[in-house]
């Protein structure tokens, strides 16, 4: 599904390199809902947006067999400059999506309303995580990326997220982000912890779980 090539990840800072992510060479099997564990700091947002080409790696190369989304939680695509129904046209034609459908599903699902007429950098941080998650739904992908969108909104706006969600991941491969153990469990079967800027894969979520909670300890 999707091909790490001795890829890695450094950032330079004032205090010198930080490394967030060791050179690998790793394989996300295809069929398989996929956990992302590690402590705080340890890199998994960042790693997400490797995979899912926001950000570009260091060294190596990710290849993509699949059609992926966007990180749900992540607004940074967005044109602020624009407004939020123009996103959504855009982001459609992208995808070649139809558009009138995308943008009906989205102005019921995120609950904007005139909002969607207005640019993007009027909206709160909230609202933009509600109209990016609302597009991701909108749109079929193979796999989904999702660090941590559920917490979004009220606790009524939260189930209707989760909701939507379980539905897209019955048909859907995912790679997710949390540190809900809980959800992890609902949604992922097997685990992949980030510790010190190296990968382990575990067959069972439980296991990648055991072992984060060891280094969260």
């Amino acid at each position: 599904m999707i091909d790490l090539i001795n890829v890695s990840k450094v950032y330079r800072t004032p205090k010198g390199r930080n490394q967030v992510l060791k050179p690998c060479n790793v394989t996300f099997p295809r069929g398989r809902n996929i956990g992302l564990l590690g402590v705080n700091g340890a890199g998994k947002s960042t790693l997400l947006k490797l995979i899912a080409g926001s950000e570009a790696p260091s060294t190596g190369v990710v290849k993509r067999h699949v059609k992926m989304s966007w990180p749900l939680g992540f607004a940074g695509g967005f044109n602020g400059s624009l407004t939020g129904a123009e996103n959504l046209r855009f982001v459609s034609r992208i995808y070649g999506a139809d558009i009138d459908r995308v943008t009906d599903f989205v102005r019921e699902f995120s609950e904007l309303g005139d909002y969607l007429e207005m640019p993007i950098k009027s909206y709160s941080s909230g609202m933009k995580a509600r109209l990016a998650f609302g597009l991701s739904m909108a749109i079929d992908f193979d796999c989904y990326l999702v660090d941590e969108i559920t917490g979004v909104g009220d606790r009524r706006f939260q189930e209707k997220c989760r909701q939507a969600f379980k539905d897209r991941s019955e048909k859907s491969s995912l790679i997710m982000v949390s540190h809900n153990m809980s959800t992890l469990k609902e949604h992922c079967d097997m685990g992949l912890v980030l510790t010190n800027g190296a990968l382990t894969f575990f067959e069972d979520i439980n296991q990648a779980i055991d072992k984060y909670l060891t280094l969260s300890k």
